[in-house]
């Protein structure tokens, strides 16, 4: 048998060493997997529970649920309740209260990241959910009474679940529409009543949204949108002729039997509200209205900025812009007369598809391409019978995991052709909403990223987006109408940008005014009367729908001026290194995010190889 050497001291010492260093580590890793762990467990029942809780939410977030952990759900319209609502709040304090409990510095860079933009927007959810009756669902202004019908016409059927997750929803609005009239009546009893004329306009839109009329021709969008989007799974054989029939006449049933008497209802119900002595006003005219309007300028922009920081940002761009129109006018003096005339017949294009087409190969050189296939996009009228209730355009954001397939929406009541329709594609589409959203769910997918940040919403940041690259569009525009030989109307749609900035900037100062201020009707109509406006009717209508959607100017242009403090001060951090489709790549790769966070994202910023191997180059 062999003898072993005595173990020497210094041995000893060594391995006593090696074992304490080892342990450490093992103490280290478990404390880094532990946080880890934690944060994946919470944000994974966050993702879950809030994708069951409301299917009409999901169902435009995920084509496939079950891929990402959502299975065995129930259809349901997540209906308003007092008890619920409160109940929701201690759950996001109790998510807050666990978030906080984890080290941050323990989680992988992307997860740390998340961390922050969850916890400081349950901090703004937690904030605004102390003034439980100061919003307002039923807004005149793309109320749900007008939304819910474009969501359920463009409910995409990709399996016969979907179709009956519809038709349960479909069943279900009489409920939620019930339980937003009981929310009205809380409101009123609360002291918040929404003013009489505002209650008459969405009493209208109930009245012809859905009309008996249209449902018994079969002619109303949801019967013939509905057949529309069963007729491929009857082609691939998903559905049978027989099923077809019984979902088509279930459907009808359903709207005519459900649907039909859910918006006489809400609308009976808020006839009963009215009170012809609760007039318009902002916010500031509430109990603590100020507070709520600070606490939701943070939440529609993202931008944390003290309002009167605000205040002066809007009115040194609105100096510039002003500046700019004088520079342009002195410049091209012929233009003043061609300001009123109709020039939609002159501009190149005419085709939405075209303008497309035309935005995306001048965007190349200065944006990202997208990973993967090509997405296609069609681009659709909004039925006429929501016309007047809907925004001028509007992008349905395609499903994280399907962005094949996108759909575009213009109001052509509000929309004309050339120029406008132009910059309206750049806005909705490439290199706009749709462009970032398809850029973004992309990106996401190849990186495995947390899906919980698909749970944060920053108006700022997408809107703003929208609007910087629409202002690009009237440059594009410009070189458009140069290279046809149009010089005049290059400069025009110069003066046009301008205008327009002018006027959202304008808007936008007006909404601090009404919201945080409490100005009257009689002194905005006055500001409105120096910049043109005398119409009394025009000062009235800019004023009541400024009332009826605060914040909503400053997630565009609040937004949009955010953006080019980012891009300022990328020039000064990146020197010669500098360009367009840096800055742009920055802003895509490391949003959506509120501005305090794309801010110090920037900070530590590195620039990366323009052109990833898997990605599709613009044509």
């Amino acid at each position: 048998m062999k003898k072993h050497s005595p173990i020497s001291f210094r041995q000893l010492l060594f391995g006593l060493g090696f074992l304490l260093t080892f342990s450490g580590m093992v103490l280290f890793l478990f404390s880094y997997r532990r946080d880890e762990k934690r944060f994946t467990n919470i944000t994974a029942q966050m993702f879950v529970s809030d994708m069951k809780s409301n299917t009409l939410n999901m169902h435009y977030h995920l084509a496939d649920p079950a891929a990402f952990g959502v299975t065995d759900y129930t259809p349901v319209l997540s209906c308003y309740d007092a008890k619920a609502a409160l109940h929701s709040q201690a759950e996001t304090e109790n998510t807050l209260a666990a978030l906080k409990a984890i080290r941050p510095k323990k989680l992988s860079a992307p997860d740390a990241a998340l961390w922050k933009l969850l916890t400081r927007s349950l901090e703004n959810t937690l904030a605004l959910s102390g003034f439980p009756y100061y919003e307002e669902p039923l807004s005149p202004v793309s109320g749900t009474q007008s939304n819910l019908p474009i969501l359920l016409a463009e409910y995409s059927f990709r399996t016969r679940r979907d179709v009956e997750d519809y038709l349960a929803l479909l069943d279900q609005t009489d409920e939620y529409f019930a339980s937003l009239l009981v929310y009205e009546q809380e409101k009123a009893d609360a002291g918040f009543i929404m003013p009489a004329a505002f209650l008459k306009e969405v009493r209208n839109q109930c009245d012809t949204i859905v009309t008996k009329e249209a449902l018994e021709t079969d002619t109303h969008f949801l019967q013939t949108t509905f057949q529309e989007r069963l007729a491929p799974l009857l082609k691939e054989q998903i559905i049978t002729a027989e099923e077809a029939s019984l979902y088509l006449a279930q459907n009808d049933r359903l709207l005519k039997t459900v649907l039909l008497p859910a918006y006489a209802a809400l609308g009976d119900g808020l006839l009963l509200l009215e009170d012809d002595s609760v007039l318009p006003a902002g916010l500031a005219s509430l109990p603590e209205g100020q507070a709520y309007y600070e606490q939701l300028l943070i939440s529609e922009t993202g931008s944390y900025r003290p309002i009167a920081e605000i205040q002066q940002m809007l009115t040194e761009q609105f100096s510039l812009e002003y500046e700019e129109i004088k520079k342009i006018a002195d410049t091209y003096p012929e233009i003043i007369e061609h300001i009123t005339q109709d020039n939609t017949e002159s501009f190149p294009f005419h085709d939405p598809a075209q303008m497309l087409l035309d935005l995306r190969s001048r965007m190349a050189k200065d944006f990202p391409a997208l990973p993967g296939p090509d997405a296609t996009v069609t681009v659709k009228n909004v039925s006429a019978s929501l016309e007047p209730y809907c925004a001028p355009a509007f992008y349905l954001t395609a499903p994280l995991d399907d962005t094949r397939a996108n759909s575009i929406y213009i109001n052509r009541s509000k929309t004309p052709d050339g120029l406008e329709l132009y910059t309206t594609l750049a806005h909705e589409g490439y290199p706009g909403h749709l462009y970032q959203t398809v850029y973004h769910n992309r990106c996401f997918l190849d990186a495995g990223l947390n899906p919980a940040a698909e749970l944060l919403w920053y108006g700022g940041y997408q809107e703003g987006w929208a609007l910087y690259v629409e202002f690009m569009a009237y440059d594009y525009a410009a070189s458009l109408l140069s290279e046809e030989g149009q010089k005049t109307a290059a400069a025009l749609a110069q003066l046009e940008a301008r205008n327009r900035s002018l006027q959202l900037c304008l808007y936008s100062l007006i909404d601090i005014m009404i919201h945080y201020e409490n100005a009257s009707f009689d002194q905005i109509a006055k500001i409105l009367e120096n910049f043109g406006v005398t119409d009394i009717g025009s000062a009235r209508s800019i004023y009541n729908y400024i009332v009826q959607s605060p914040c909503n100017y400053l997630k565009y242009y609040l937004g949009y001026l955010e953006i080019l403090s980012l891009q300022e001060h990328a020039r000064t951090l990146w020197g010669a290194d500098y360009t367009d489709y840096h800055f742009h790549r920055f802003y895509l790769d490391c949003g959506p995010a509120d501005f305090l966070s794309l801010g110090e994202c920037l900070e530590s910023y590195e620039i990366p190889d323009p052109t990833p191997a898997s990605s599709t180059a613009f044509p």
